[in-house]
This record gives C-alpha cells, sequence and structure tokens, in this order.
C-alpha cells in the first residue's frame, strides 16, 4: 500500500522576506562637477570695499575657458585714466632728464673753469636727482595701476562651467563672490535620498540616471561613489507640487561612467532622477 507524500511545508515568514527581491530605490538629484571648484571674488579696492560688477559676460551654465573674461568691474575706466595719465608723466620725464643731465654738465663745466658757482651746479643736480627719482615713484604707479587693471576684470582660472552667479549688473559683491566655475572634465550626480532609504544604498552599487526634464535623451551610468554621515533637508525640488520639501535626507555621491560623462559635461545643475541597483 502506498503511501500518501505529506505536502511540503511552506516557508517561514523570514525566509519569504529574504527571498522577495527587493524594490530599488528612487531619488532626485542634480549633476555636477566632480572636479575642481572656484568661487570667484571681486578685488578689493584702495579703501577695503569692492567694485560693483558693471556687466557681466557669462550665464550659468555656460562652458568656460581658463583665461576668458567673465565679468567687468565698474573701476575700470577711472584705473584706466590713471594708467593713461602716468603714461603721459612718464613720458615727460623721459623728455626733461636728458635736457637736464645736459644742463648740469655745461654748469660742472663752468664750475671747473670758475665761471659760476658751485652751489648753482648742486642746486641743478638736485634737479636732476629729484627727476629720476620720480621717474622711479611713476614707473612703481604704473605698475600697481596695471595690476589693478587686471583685476578689474574677472578671469576663468580653470577650463570648465559656470556653476553659479552670485552677483547682478550693479551691485557690489559680498563673501559669496561673483562667480562660480567648476571643472566639468568629470562629473558627477548628488543624490538626494530619504532617510528611510538610505539603509538600501551601498557604495560600489550600480545607478542609472535619467533627465527629470528632458534635459538629455537616455541614462546615464555611474556607481555610488559616498554616502554622506550627515542629514540634511532636502535641497533638490521635484517639479511636483505635492513634494515634501521638508524631508530629511541624506547626500548620496555618485560617479558617472566616462560614457556619460562626455555626454553630460555641460550640464552642470541639470535635475536627474537615479535609480539605485539598477544594473
Amino acid at each position: 500500500m502506498l503511501r500518501r507524500s505529506q505536502p511540503p511545508a511552506p516557508p517561514a515568514a523570514s525566509e519569504q522576506v529574504t527571498t522577495r527581491q527587493q524594490e530599488s530605490v528612487a531619488a532626485l538629484g542634480s549633476l555636477r562637477p566632480a572636479g575642481d571648484v572656484r568661487r570667484l571674488a571681486a578685488p578689493v579696492s584702495g579703501f577695503g570695499g569692492t567694485p560693483r560688477v558693471a556687466s557681466l559676460l557669462v550665464k550659468e551654465g555656460d562652458p568656460v575657458a581658463r583665461g576668458q573674461v567673465l565679468a567687468v568691474f565698474d573701476n575700470r575706466p577711472k584705473i584706466e585714466a590713471d594708467l593713461a595719465a602716468t603714461d603721459a608723466k612718464i613720458l615727460s620725464a623721459d623728455t626733461e632728464i636728458p635736457l637736464k643731465r645736459r644742463e648740469v654738465a655745461r654748469y660742472a663745466q663752468a664750475a671747473r673753469q670758475g665761471a659760476t658757482e658751485v652751489v648753482l651746479l648742486e642746486e641743478k643736480q638736485n634737479e636732476l636727482t629729484m627727476l629720476e627719482r620720480k621717474r622711479v615713484e611713476l614707473i612703481a604707479e604704473r605698475g600697481k595701476l596695471e595690476a589693478d587693471l587686471s583685476d578689474s576684470v574677472l578671469r576663468s582660472p580653470i577650463d570648465g562651467t559656470v556653476l553659479k552667479v552670485t552677483a547682478r549688473v550693479g551691485e557690489r559683491p559680498d563673501a559669496e563672490g561673483v562667480i562660480e566655475v567648476g571643472a566639468s572634465q568629470s562629473m558627477e550626480a548628488l543624490i538626494e535620498v530619504y532617510e528611510s532609504d538610505i539603509n538600501r544604498i551601498k557604495v560600489g552599487e550600480s545607478v542609472v540616471l535619467i533627465s527629470e526634464n528632458g534635459g538629455f535623451e537616455g541614462d546615464l551610468q555611474g556607481t555610488v561613489e559616498r554616502i554622506s554621515p550627515q542629514v540634511r533637508q532636502r535641497q533638490v525640488l521635484s517639479t511636483d507640487p505635492t513634494g515634501d520639501a521638508d524631508a530629511r535626507i541624506i547626500e548620496v555621491i555618485v560617479k558617472l561612467d566616462p560614457g556619460s560623462i562626455q555626454r553630460v559635461s555641460r550640464l552642470s545643475g541639470l535635475k536627474v532622477i537615479a535609480r539605485f541597483g539598477s544594473s
């Protein structure tokens, strides 16, 4: 007589949890340069203040080259005028000094022959010395003016992208400076993950990113580079008006693959949606 086999026992609840495929985490973030980021400030004037911005030649998101002029300050016209006036004085001194030297030579000859008093020769020699000293001072003043003229425009110190413009035309820049420029040869994404999901994120895991607003086609590939140890308030806001702007998040840095970097090297600040563990 065959014995009826017993049906297998159902898996324990804990086993069901471990075998169930875990859903991937999705979060909002934005692209940014992974390399050097420079905050460019206005020059300090002789009275300890800063000049106003006269013109801005770039906007946020623009690519820039090293040495490119990004902004011009309102002190430039006065510096140019002072430089022109100093050049005129130097030219005048250059004309007068040879004449004064010949005059001193004549008085010296006359003094040796007893045709003039030595005191007059000394006066002419003093005049020549003062003129030569004045020329040296003018040359030094011109060097300072040239430095001030160079500082009256803001140049990019690196090849990169304008990340942020912190001062507008007519404003006197404060401690935040004028413009932030970031090197765009390497790009990363800063993703804001809800604190309730962060335990499901691991360093080194794969990440797929898509543009929230169609800034690029397809998707980008990357890996989790770093997870911040601090909990912060959300900064990258969704276009969804019902989104929780006061949510507590943890910043996760995603390093983009080389192929993805080439596609978005000029899209710093673009909002993205990241899906973690989507290989």
